[in-house]
């Protein structure tokens, strides 16, 4: 094995897809230089190898699946159960010290009910705001990837998961710069831009058609953008988001920056559905996952497909890739 970081995979909710399509993945994965493990109970899996230490999981990725081991209560695929909680959290909060510590290479996150975990007391909005608690980030961003032999595309949002009445007070010079800096940052180091060209949705429709439509535009986010030009950053003006994601729009940008939510996930998982990558920027550590849900009705079928989890792990390979290169560089 050439790779001697294995990457740390999640369990996710367990009534879901992502134990067949991580032991998918690692069929698909085993006869190359790739190595992971998942942190779950081997109940669920076919065919797995038991590890106690990250370290061990390349002596066993050809033959099996490594996996290290914590309690999940039985239950039936399909059937999301409240009593398997803290078996998911455990399992991200295991794989996020095994990231810190440089035991593991970077995380990819199975998809989570978020409803479920809500019913059993949990705080926090989203995968992106536990992980950004657990590594102590400030500002967590949330970037969505279409990457295939079509498409290439990267949006990252400003705000998240809240409500899209919220969206407008939510949004400040501020954010928008501080957004920005991150995303800029992490296409230098994660993706191997040197000089990354950002394009910013506006929020209004026409980006508010020089007022008409809204002045958000004219008052905050153009303001930022040129603060964020004067501070060495290639980012535009706010452009109509209508217009931004055709063929010949995404050659001239490298990343877009959307104002919301749908704004930028739609075009994604409309050009790549089954192959989108969730990628969180401004963490101390590399995490990636499918940009999909859990997917109940499919659960226990054996017909859901890896192929956005077989790219999220890609992605977060190159990610470490680049990010060694990037820091031989300094």
């Amino acid at each position: 094995m050439s790779r001697v970081k294995p990457l740390a995979l999640t369990i996710g909710d367990p009534a879901g897809i992502g134990p067949e399509i991580t032991h998918k993945a690692w069929q698909a994965l085993r006869g190359g230089d790739e190595c992971f493990f998942v942190i779950a109970d081997p109940m669920f899996y076919p065919n797995t190898a038991l590890i106690d230490r990250p370290e061990q999981a390349s002596g066993k990725f050809a033959d099996a699946l490594p996996l290290l081991p914590i309690d999940c209560p039985r239950i039936m695929p399909g059937k999301p159960d409240t009593s398997t909680a803290s078996t998911i959290i455990k399992s991200i909060e295991m794989a996020v010290k095994f990231a810190r510590t440089g035991q593991a290479g970077g995380i990819v996150t199975n998809p989570i009910a978020k409803n479920v975990l809500y019913r059993a007391g949990f705080a926090h909005p989203g995968h992106t705001e536990f992980l950004a608690k657990l590594t102590h980030a400030t500002l967590p961003v949330m970037m969505l990837s279409a990457q295939n032999s079509q498409v290439n595309l990267r949006v990252a949002l400003v705000t998240i998961h809240i409500p899209l009445q919220a969206v407008q007070d939510a949004i400040t010079e501020n954010l928008i710069i501080h957004t920005a800096k991150i995303l800029h940052a992490s296409l230098c180091q994660d993706f191997g831009i040197d000089k990354p060209r950002i394009a910013m949705t506006g929020l209004n429709p026409h980006a508010g058609e020089g007022g008409a439509l809204g002045r958000a535009e004219i008052e905050i986010l153009n303001p930022a953008a040129e603060k964020l030009r004067a501070g060495g950053i290639d980012i535009s003006d706010a452009k109509p988001a209508d217009t931004l994601f055709h063929a010949e729009a995404r050659a001239n940008y490298d990343a877009v920056l959307a104002m919301y939510h749908d704004q930028g996930l739609i075009p994604v998982k409309t050009l790549d559905f089954h192959g989108g990558v969730n990628t969180t920027l401004g963490l101390p550590i590399i995490r990636t996952s499918p940009d999909h849900g859990t997917a109940f009705d499919l659960a226990g079928s054996g017909v859901a497909r890896p192929d956005s989890l077989i790219a999220a792990i890609k992605a977060a390979r190159a990610m470490v890739d680049c990010r060694t290169s990037f820091g031989a560089k300094l």
